[in-house]
Formats: C-alpha cells, structure tokens, sequence
C-alpha cells in the first residue's frame, strides 16, 4: 500500500523538533469530552478491565463502535485519548476507551499486569464490545497499544473477531529491540525516569498483594527498560529474558499478515523510535497496511494549533475511517 514520507503535517513553529511535540501535549492540552459510562468487565483469569463507554447519543448505541489503547502507562483520561474520542463522537462514532491493567486507578487482583505483546485484554474488550450489539468496530491505538493492536491483527495464532473492519495505530514501537535502545538514549532520561517512576511504585503495591512472588529487595536498581523486563516482566510472562520477550512481542514480524485496512503513522522525528519501526518494506507488501512517516510529529503528538483545538492524529483517524467505510 501506498508510504506517505512527507504527509500535509505542518508542526507549529513554536515546537522545533521531536522532543518539543512530544512534551507539550502532556504540559498543555486540556479539553472535556462527554461523560463516559463506566464499565468493569470481568476477564477469563477472574481479573478485571475498567472500560469507558462514550456514546454519540447516550441511551441509543450506534452500530458501530471505535476501541481506543492507549500507550505505557497511560489510561482513559489521558488528552490523546480525549482529543480521540472527540472526534470519533463527532464523526458518528461510539467509543470506548480502555484501561490496561493496573492503569484505571484501581489495583487489579492478579499479579498479570500488561505487557507489549499480551492480547488478551484486548481480546476480551473487543468481545464484550461485540457482545453489545456493535457490528463494525475499529480499533485505534497509541504506542505500545499500537504494538498490541498490530501483533493481534497479524499473529498467525490469534483468531480476528470478524466485526473488526479497520485500525489506526500512531507511534508504534514495532520493532521493541530497537526501542529499547532508542529510549537508554540520554536524551530521553526524562522520560525514561517517568516511566520506571509508576511502574516502580505499581511493583510495590504488587508486593503488598503478592509478598512472596513480587520480590522489591532490588526495586531501586532497575533503571531501564531492560532492568524491568528483566527482573519482572519477562518471569512473569514466561519469557527467557527481556531480548526473548521484546523479540517476541514485537509487531514488525507480523505485519505482513495484517489483514484488514491499517494505517500506521509514526513521526520520523519521534525520539522513542528507531529506523526499524518505520516498516516501509511491510508497507510495500502489504495490501492493508498503509504507512504515513511524516517528518514532524514526536511520540503522541501531532499538535495542531486551532480553534477547533482537533490534532493531526484525530483528523488522520476520521479520514482514514471515511475512506474505508465509503464516505468520501
């Protein structure tokens, strides 16, 4: 399908480079969407998932539905995932957001948490979703909810649920080898910090529910990625280490399999990615998989200085939508 190197996406001025588009979202966007109706799924382990159930006309669901994954540690309340329910509503969509474990504010009753290449979750929101009458739904993910959303649509071994007609996917660390060392880069130490900051104090509240099983003698050596994979992640998920979980969890290898209308959008500038998480051979490929690599953009960005206040992303994602589904 076609690559789009250099889309219509102009970074404002005042936002030089990957680390500027990246940050001011997260500083400085604020916006309200309709109330949501909140919903607790019960998952096959007897865990739960927190989902946010938006609805175009409230009391009249539609037929179709778009599912929102957000990125690491991340949630529903987050301005990307906003901005994107917003414009999904106004484009005659109903949408649900939803919480990876442990990310709802709620401590979830399993020691699983959620990890780049678990599907399960997924899987048992698009169920419950479908179960409610919905016939066409689409998913949207951001960064490692991108990754999971492309391993589930192109893994050999998962079975789609046949409602999914299309997905949109932005700033996905597809290849988690490389994004792993992308993100040890100094210049991203901010965000890095951030990262093991949450994830160390959800180990320790683990801990309290798991003493024996969360070990935390060692929680103020694990600075990285490859620390925390290490030490919990792949254990946990039987993995031999961190490199056979990143191998394995990475979407790249399944790309070529992806099967329904996809557009994947990662900035060329984003500072959590590197040159194999733009897959421009898989694109070529591909009869599904549309790649746009603008040049401006950061991690979750796209910022667009308007009065209607929509980022790039969220027109993006309409757009795509209105083209698979025949509206323009």
């Amino acid at each position: 399908m076609p690559i789009y190197e250099n889309t219509l996406y102009p970074a404002p001025f005042f936002l030089p480079g990957g680390h500027a588009q990246t940050l001011y979202p997260a500083f400085f966007r604020t916006l309200e969407v309709p109330a949501s109706a909140v919903q607790r799924i019960t998952t096959p382990d007897n865990d739960f998932l927190d989902i946010d159930f938006h609805y175009v006309m409230p009391g009249y669901p539609q037929k179709r539905l778009a599912i929102i994954s957000h990125g690491l540690e991340g949630n529903s309340k987050r301005s990307y995932v906003k901005g994107m329910v917003r414009a999904l509503l106004k484009a005659g969509w109903d949408a649900v957001a939803w919480n990876f474990r442990g990310c709802s504010g709620s401590l979830n009753r399993t020691l699983h948490m959620y990890n780049s290449g678990s599907t399960e979750d997924l899987k048992s929101v698009v169920n419950f979703c479908a179960g409610r009458g919905y016939e066409e739904i689409v998913l949207i993910g951001f960064s490692m909810g991108g990754n999971q959303i492309l391993k589930y649509l192109g893994d050999p071994d998962e079975i789609v649920h046949p409602n999914i007609q299309a997905s949109v996917v932005f700033s996905v660390p597809c290849d988690l080898v490389g994004a792993a060392k992308a993100m040890d880069k100094s210049s991203n130490a901010i965000y890095l910090k951030n990262f093991m900051r949450t994830l160390k104090e959800k180990m320790l509240q683990k801990h309290e529910l798991f003493p024996e099983r969360v070990d935390v003698t060692r929680l103020n050596e694990v600075k990285t990625f490859r620390d925390f994979d290490e030490t919990y992640t792949a254990p946990w998920y039987g993995y031999k280490d961190a490199m056979e979980y990143w191998k394995k969890s990475s979407s790249v290898q399944f790309l070529d399999r992806v099967r329904i209308p996809t557009l994947l959008m990662n900035a060329r500038n984003d500072p959590f990615l590197c040159p194999t998480c733009y897959p421009t051979g898989q694109a070529h490929r591909s009869k599904n998989l549309y790649l746009e690599t603008p040049a401006e953009g950061g991690h979750i960005g796209f910022v667009r200085i308007s009065d209607d206040d929509y980022y790039w992303s969220e027109i993006r994602a309409v757009e795509f939508l209105g083209q698979v589904f025949g509206w323009y």
